[in-house]
């Protein structure tokens, strides 16, 4: 089990379809080179990552831990999970799925 693909949805998606939603991300921050490859320029570059730092401190209640943690910790609770599943302390890997 690949634990970023499992929260890629949660975290990456939705940034991503959250920026453009709002249109804060456009066209004009992103350039075409010769041979039709797209990249992103500084000012998108520096938009997401910008984005991303202020997301990871939202706090949301773990559906399985049920406790407050900021979704910037999401990746070492789900591998602290994924260890206790392998030493056997839990029965089971409770995968992060949010309603």
């Amino acid at each position: 089990m690949d634990l970023l693909e499992e929260l890629r949805p949660y975290i990456a998606d939705r940034l991503a379809l959250t920026l453009v939603n709002r249109k804060q991300i456009k066209s004009k921050d992103f350039t075409s080179s010769e041979s039709n490859a797209v990249v992103m320029n500084e000012k998108g570059r520096k938009l997401i990552l910008t984005t991303y730092q202020n997301r990871k401190q939202d706090v949301i209640l773990h559906p399985f831990l049920e406790e407050k943690i900021n979704i910037g910790l999401l990746p070492h609770a789900q591998a602290l999970l994924m260890a206790r599943y392998l030493r056997g302390d839990i029965d089971a890997y409770p995968p992060f799925i949010i309603r």
